[in-house]
């Protein structure tokens, strides 16, 4: 597997796994029609024709009078028969071009009026060829996994991931399948004529319960002293299950300690298709894909995914405007893990790549997204990334102790509710006493950041009493308002302050002991801010996903203007020398593998990736000797981001072969 496919970056790959690919086909509707309230759902599943064949009960109330309801519906299944209350069958428009289906009613349904609709459907799910959203598997009935994924529409369906729903699920696969869902335990799984079992799911509080994840799964693993966490993987990845519960176990302790009970104390991680999302949440499940899991690569996606037991699935956005909140606080949930886990240090690094992700598309405030598709890079940035941030820093104002509770407050009063922006300000202000309209006008009703300057002046004090800095915090937003963090490094001892900045210009004094040195701004990162560095990383972040979606040239030009803003720029190199790779361009790709070897040297797994990919260049044009020589230099680094030693290691075993064109 391509190191470009592993290197993606953590700040890409533990954003919503879907994060690079588009379809204008699911903008935000301006206001909706409908409203789910609950499915009962019967499927047959047939893994060896690819094919599903179910019934839907959908009980839904119109929020204004009702002529032509559209529900949403995957393009690879096909209605055979729809029915209203009465048993009355309606005729339905399928609208390809947004995977949808319309009604039109010869008599509206009043507004506030709720009724049931029965539907029967099916078809072929063969992922990306009949998926709402462009290039993405959601739903897919194979062997040896099948995904029935909420965002992929194999019920019908509206509000994504607004409308919160109950839902009783009967699935039927053959006898040597499992099937995983939200709400187990209702019954036990029940043996039909044809050698197939009936699996059935309850989830009786108002939720997300839409997801089903069935295959050739082993009996459910635990691993010793754990029993909330069950592991459904298929024979190859049985090694793995064991170290997979534990780390789950972990991250899922951690943040019920830090959020309070999650709506279910079970989960079930489950194997997914490799050609699918990386990963995906529902109510007691995190679906991982199972690369990943034997890579042991998931650890961050992981928290990310876990985090949405919470940040997802107790609460959940009002409307896609609020969806920053949900979106932004399980990718803060997973940064606050790698704090607790693996030191402040990393979780300074994985802040800044989140800045970075903040910046890359922030053109349009977290509270107008709606308008966009919600599978773009931008709102998957913006909600994900600047959404963190916002979390970030509204720590930084209320400090940790009235930030956790705040976090817990907003989980307890609105536990199977949604949650607006609004709401989000109101608590943050009760909990920390603050007065926080500043704050949400500049970070969620307004865009851009600042660009931090200062200019001082060091006045020595009399009878060596030490040494007075006067000076001043410029930076670029009239508006701004909000404390900042002050460091001096003086002689002696550093000295921290906290400076209120406000407007374009804050005046500050500071009596030291020693004799100043250097003042950094907020040098811990608590603020989003526009710095030379972040404006490499934003143009890197750029480049990766205009590759991603398979614009190479464009990518090419965003590592340009990373390269034009530091040309020593190791990780801007690097980019450029996979796009080379990948264009089969071996000397052209060696330079600039090799230019990232002499850059400065950020982030630090360039170096030991630089050597991989500089060895496989040699294996692939015969030269063996040279290539097992790069192979030794990266397991000299002593670096295993994304297992680099574990995979030059390999190397030196077996070269290098490249498969096809594709690779």
């Amino acid at each position: 597997m391509r190191a470009f496919a592993r290197i993606f970056r953590l700040s890409l790959a533990v954003l919503m796994p879907f994060l690079l690919f588009a379809s204008a086909a699911f903008a935000a509707p301006a206001r909706p029609q409908l409203e789910v309230t609950g499915y009962v759902i019967n499927a047959d599943l047939f893994p060896a024709d690819n094919r599903m064949a179910a019934t839907a009960e959908v009980t839904f109330t119109a929020l204004e009078d009702l002529t032509s309801p559209v529900f949403e519906l995957n393009n690879g299944l096909q209605l055979a028969k729809v029915t209203d209350a009465s048993k009355k069958p309606l005729e339905a428009e399928r609208v390809a071009t947004n995977s949808t289906v319309r009604f039109n009613l010869a008599t509206p349904i009043p507004k506030g009026t709720t009724t049931t609709w029965t539907f029967e459907y099916g078809g072929t799910l063969k992922g990306v060829e009949t998926s709402p959203v462009e290039g993405i598997n959601f739903a897919s009935v194979g062997d040896p996994i099948s995904i029935l994924l909420y965002p992929g529409r194999w019920f019908p369906m509206t509000g994504l991931y607004t409308d919160r729903f109950t839902a009783e699920m009967h699935i039927r696969v053959p006898g040597d399948e499992r099937v995983v869902g939200s709400g187990s335990g209702v019954a036990a799984p029940k043996s039909l004529p044809g050698n197939r079992t009936e699996y059935t799911f309850k989830w009786a509080k108002p939720g997300f319960p839409g997801t089903i994840i069935a295959g050739k799964f082993l009996e459910p693993i635990t691993a010793p002293g754990i029993n909330n966490v069950h592991v459904y993987v298929t024979q190859p990845n049985k090694a793995f299950a064991v170290p997979f519960a534990q780390d789950a176990a972990k991250q899922f302790d951690y943040m019920t300690a830090t959020f309070g009970q999650a709506e279910s104390s079970q989960i079930n991680l489950v194997e997914m298709p490799n050609d699918a999302v990386s990963a995906m949440w529902a109510p007691e499940i995190a679906g991982i894909a199972g690369s990943r899991v034997a890579g042991k690569t998931y650890s961050r996606l992981l928290a990310n995914t876990l985090a949405h037991q919470w940040w997802g699935s107790k609460i959940s956005p009002a409307t896609l405007n609020d969806a920053w909140v949900t979106n932004g606080m399980s990718r803060y949930a997973e940064l606050m893990y790698v704090e607790d886990s693996a030191g402040k240090n990393a979780f300074e690094s994985a802040v800044t790549d989140v800045q970075a992700g903040a910046l890359a598309y922030d053109t349009q405030p977290l509270t107008s997204m709606g308008r966009l598709d919600p599978f773009s890079p931008q709102f998957q940035s913006m909600t994900l990334e600047k959404g963190a941030m916002v979390f970030h820093m509204l720590r930084w104002e209320m400090g940790d102790d009235a930030f956790v509770k705040f976090l817990r407050n907003l989980l307890s009063q609105y536990t199977d509710k949604s949650v607006t922006t609004a709401n989000v300000q109101t608590v943050a202000e009760a909990q920390s006493q603050l007065q926080l309209t500043p704050f949400f006008a500049q970070w969620c009703d307004g865009t851009g950041a600042p660009a931090f300057t200062n200019k001082y002046t060091v006045f020595r004090l009399g009878n060596n009493k030490g040494f007075r800095t006067v000076g001043s915090i410029a930076q670029d937003l009239d508006l701004f308002r909000m404390p900042v963090e002050l460091r001096i490094e003086t002689d002696g001892k550093t000295e921290i302050r906290r400076v209120d900045v406000s407007g374009t210009e804050s005046n500050f004094s500071v009596e030291t002991f020693g004799r100043p040195r250097r003042i950094s701004i907020d040098p811990q990162n608590w603020v989003l801010k526009s710095t030379p560095d972040l404006a490499v990383r934003v143009a890197v972040l750029r480049g990766q996903q205009q590759v991603a979606q398979g614009d190479l040239t464009a990518g090419l030009i965003e590592y340009q203007k990373a390269l034009d803003a530091n040309r020593n720029s190791s990780l801007a190199s690097y980019r450029i020398g996979e796009v080379f790779f990948m264009q089969r361009n071996y000397q052209s790709a060696a330079n600039s593998f090799r230019d990232a070897l002499r850059g400065d040297g950020d982030p630090r797994w360039v170096e030991v990736w630089s050597h991989i990919e500089l060895g496989r260049i040699f294996d692939i044009t015969g030269q063996r000797d040279r290539a097992i020589n790069e192979y030794r230099l990266a397991v000299q680094t002593n670096d295993n981001t994304q297992g680099a030693v574990n995979e030059a290691r390999a190397l030196m075993q077996k070269p290098y072969k490249r498969e096809s064109a594709s690779n």
